[in-house]
């Protein structure tokens, strides 16, 4: 199993520590370009498609919130990464 399948493995578990830095390690390795939205605001653009997931980076602690989790599975769903 390789690290990106572990961590979407862990994704899908919907953990209450999974890291801001967890999510872009993954997004970035499923070909999605990391953009500033303004403030702490962050969009992931898939390269392909242009699809795009907006998501608030977390501050000061750098661990997601359960909805966002939630939101990152269901636009991963939706782009066809999951079954």
């Amino acid at each position: 199993m390789s690290r990106q399948d572990k961590a979407l493995k862990r994704l899908l578990s919907i953990p209450k520590d999974f890291t801001w830095s967890e999510l872009v390690t993954l997004m970035k390795g499923l070909s999605y370009d990391l953009q500033k939205a303004g403030g702490s605001g962050r969009k992931f653009v898939l390269r392909e498609s242009k699809s795009t997931l907006f998501i608030h980076e977390p501050h000061p602690a750098k661990v997601l919130k359960p909805y966002q989790v939630r939101d990152v599975v269901h636009h991963l769903s939706k782009d066809g990464f999951l079954e």
